[in-house]
């Protein structure tokens, strides 16, 4: 009979409306929009990458080699399955036009073809004219971006390595640009034949070959992948039409989830809206619950009936989120994909719904069940007699229980659909954290201000708003609560970016060198040495011979199955050689190999990575280089430092191990900045063959794609701040009637509207000043956290933002509490009084 009974009573209250569940609804649907609309741009963008995966890849499956080309058998074995082959080269080369001190020069990724290329889509031109007639003879097609950079025009001739080409047409579309990932210069397409000559496919030359390969409709791809990892013996990489560009899609649904991380923040920020909406809601329905319990219902049939309103409205305000979540990805489709580099599918699709809908309802329940159950400790001569100064018990173990598991609940839940636990548990905790200081905060500013208002007698504005902070029904907890958390998620994001910023802009340009250069011959090193440390603006060049390998096995075991998808074990990677150790070097573990050992190959791995993948000296690791399967034992880990761009393998082995293979050496050249031009041109003309890489370019390219990052987060975490100055505004209209009656005493005592107003303001002031100071803190705290931990980078405070944190946080407050102000002073003191009697 509980039921029945129940749902008959909330049935009826539901009969009343809305108006009490306002910011509720506003909350949860905000927060359940926000992680909605986020799992629909990425569930479009991964729909798109696999309807387009043989687009973007430009085939239906590829692969890929390090170094060198197919052998012939290899080629045979391509033709014999597929119906099209065609072969690219990719490599970095510098562009350079004009002659002697006046010429310029630019980095740029070349995409050397054959006459199959495309094999899917169509380039696009400027002057529109067939691929085939712009790469004839010894024609090329450049990315806009590098033909202003060099001030070409078609019909002009620039040069790569040794050789001239001639510019024909502007590259406006490339079909596949998305399956080469992220590149250091613009793209240029050359004819394969026509690079004869120009000296930058030599042996050992940093290069790529990529096979694309178009299908019979219906063949298994698994099965060919398998047939050519067997006839390749490990040294290449696949991809197919399945995941035609996997790098960008493992980083849109990194982003996405993380983006869906800080969706969870701003629903925790509404989750502090939607319990202090039930908390008044049931305060105001005070009469009625007394009146049922003294009708002989009992504390489980009125708990049920408020679960059951509150659950009918909580499915309300998750309908009202997903409307809006799922309809403002479709609405705005196309301004998405015109600002996307990548294809998307924009549909309703039922797992973002699904992940958004189940956070809501298990945040609704979080934050409902502990007032709810408040409710049943309340007894009902305290009731009638309106709950003055009474203070309810703490709810029952069960409700205690059923609070923990729901948040824990919540949790797992965002770990398991992120994929990232560990992100997601210091999420956790870190929103934990600033819950419990927000709330202490709240809790601390009342005490101060009541201490703080007994010594400003003389000013009475000063005096009222304090008394007003530290007395009885006082905003404070929940505007600093609400308000705090979501500027306090902007701060983190504030700090962080800032951070990145200017380790990349800032230090990293005093330790980094002034440029990395590749593909430097044998022949070639010491001249090439020689020539930069004659310049007296250079103070130091590092040389070290250099080849890539792909780890294929681990211990005998295929390598993915022993470490996972870690980074290392994706495709290539550097490796070196070396007697001895490096200048710097530090050991960690084991020994180095004696300068004239001459046994087995021995190998030297970076300490941290090697942490990660679970290595341990004595492991034996496969390495495929150049097609040939290289067995090493692990007899050393050594700290390895990327951050400082310099010269850092994860990699070596003994010389005797690779020093007969074919491969040529990098150099980094630490110079002041006023050499760098003269630089690249001394070098540029004496070594044509040789890429001069620009670190200040490579970090400008970095800092954009951080830009981008930066810019998403950020609009992630607006959604959090929309969602506390909802709560914000819910607390400052619930407490208009307070502020009315206070208003109405204050005049009859003697206060102008000025007076009144500017207690009023003061008083949202002090709230936002509070709310800003804890993001601060809180803000600092995590971005310290994240830089150091994560990142591994020096933090440095940021002032600028935090300033415009702490400035924003009283603005807001104090707009909020002015909006709910001018209503209680316009009322008349007489007519306020009496309705109180």
């Amino acid at each position: 009979m509980r039921l029945p009974i129940a749902a008959r009573i909330a049935l009826r209250e539901l009969r009343g409306g809305i108006r009490g569940f306002r910011v509720f609804l506003a909350c949860l649907a905000l927060g359940v929009a926000a992680i909605a609309a986020v799992g629909t741009v990425r569930e479009s963008i991964e729909a798109g990458l696999r309807r387009e995966g043989a687009a973007l890849l430009g085939g239906d499956a590829a692969i890929e080699l390090t170094y060198r080309f197919a052998t012939p058998e290899e080629r045979a074995f391509l033709e014999s399955r597929a119906e099209a082959v065609s072969e690219i080269v990719d490599f970095r080369s510098m562009a350079v036009a004009g002659e002697g001190a006046r010429a310029r020069r630019a980095l740029t990724q070349v995409k050397a073809v054959d006459d199959a290329y495309p094999l899917i889509g169509t380039v696009r031109l400027d002057p529109p004219m067939p691929l085939a007639e712009a790469l004839s003879g010894d024609g090329a097609v450049m990315d806009t971006v590098l033909i202003a950079r060099l001030g070409l025009a078609p019909g002009d001739s620039f040069r790569l390595g040794a050789k001239a080409f001639t510019l024909r047409a502007a590259l406006l579309r490339e079909p596949d640009a998305a399956a080469g990932g992220f590149g250091l210069g613009p793209r240029t397409i050359v004819r394969t034949a026509a690079l004869e000559g120009a000296g930058l496919l030599a042996p050992g030359s940093l290069f790529e070959t990529e096979y694309r390969l178009r299908l019979a409709p219906g063949t298994d791809l698994a099965a060919l992948r398998a047939e050519a990892e067997q006839l390749f013996e490990g040294g290449m990489r696949w991809r197919d039409a399945r995941n035609g560009a996997p790098g960008i899609a493992r980083f849109v649904d990194r982003l996405g989830a993380f983006l869906v991380l800080v969706g969870l923040a701003g629903l925790a920020v509404g989750g502090v809206g939607v319990s202090s909406a039930v908390r008044a809601y049931l305060e105001a329905k005070t009469p009625v619950i007394a009146t049922l319990k003294a009708l002989g219902a009992t504390s489980r049939v009125i708990f049920t009936a408020y679960a059951l309103q509150i659950g009918t409205l909580t499915a309300l305000g998750i309908a009202i989120g997903l409307a809006l979540g799922l309809g403002a990805p479709l609405a705005l489709a196309p301004i998405i994909e015109a600002r996307l580099p990548v294809p998307a599918a924009f549909a309703p699709y039922p797992r973002p719904a699904l992940e958004a809908a189940l956070y809501g309802a298990l945040a609704a329940a979080l934050f409902t069940l502990w007032p709810l159950a408040q409710s049943e400790r309340v007894r009902p001569a305290a009731l009638w007699r309106e709950a003055a100064g009474h203070r309810p018990g703490p709810p029952a173990p069960r409700h205690v229980l059923a609070t923990l598991a729901l948040l824990a609940a919540l949790i797992g839940a965002a770990a398991a659909f992120s994929g990232l636990v560990r992100l997601t548990l210091w999420s956790a905790l870190g929103l934990a954290g600033a819950f419990a200081l927000l709330v202490g905060v709240g809790w601390g500013l009342k005490r101060l201000a009541r201490r703080l208002a007994r010594g400003v007698r003389r000013l009475t504005v000063a005096r009222l708003a304090l008394g007003s902070v530290g007395g009885p029904g006082s905003e404070a907890g929940a505007v600093v609560l609400s308000l705090g958390l979501g500027l306090s998620v902007l701060a983190a994001i504030g700090q962080i970016d800032a951070n990145l910023r200017g380790a990349i802009a800032r230090d990293l340009p005093k330790v980094a060198p002034a440029f990395f250069a590749v593909d430097i011959q044998k022949d070639q090193l010491e001249p090439f040495r020689s020539m930069a440390l004659a310049d007296p603006a250079v103070s130091r060049v590092e040389t070290a011979p250099m080849l890539r390998g792909i780890i294929t096995r681990i211990n005998g075991r295929p390598a993915r199955e022993v470490a996972g998808d870690h980074w290392v074990l994706r495709g290539d990677r550097g490796v070196t050689y070396s007697a001895r150790p490096r200048e710097g070097t530090v050991l960690t573990e084991g020994a180095w190999w004696p300068e004239d050992y001459a046994g087995p190959p021995l190998l030297s791995f970076a300490a941290e990575e090697a942490a990660e993948l679970g290595l341990r000296l004595g492991d034996r690791l496969t390495v495929n280089i150049l097609g040939r399967e290289i067995e090493a034992e692990i007899v050393n880990f050594r700290e390895v430092d990327f951050s400082n761009a310099g010269i850092g393998f994860v990699m070596a082995m003994n010389p005797g191990a690779l020093a007969a293979a074919p491969h040529t050496s990098i150099a980094t050249i630490y110079a002041a900045p006023e050499a760098e031009a003269r630089l690249m041109a001394a070098l540029g003309d004496a070594f044509p063959n040789v890429t001069l890489i620009r670190v200040r370019d490579a970090i400008e390219r970095v800092t954009s794609v951080l830009a981008g990052i930066a810019a998403a987060v950020t609009w992630g975490a607006l959604a959090t701040l929309v969602t506390g100055l909802v709560v914000l505004i819910g607390a400052a209209a619930a407490g208009e009637r307070a502020r009315a009656y206070e208003a109405a005493v204050l005049k009859t005592l003697g206060a102008t509207r000025a007076t009144v107003l500017a207690n009023f303001a003061l008083r949202s002031a002090i709230f936002g000043l509070a709310a800003g100071v804890v993001a601060i803190v809180a803000g600092g705290l995590a971005g310290w956290a994240v830089m150091h931990f994560v990142m591994e980078v020096r933090f440095r405070f940021e002032p600028v933002s935090a300033i415009a944190i702490v400035a924003g946080g009283a603005a807001l407050t104090t707009l909020a509490g002015l909006a709910f102000a001018w209503r209680p002073l316009s009322v008349r003191p007489a007519r306020v009084l009496r309705s109180a009697e």
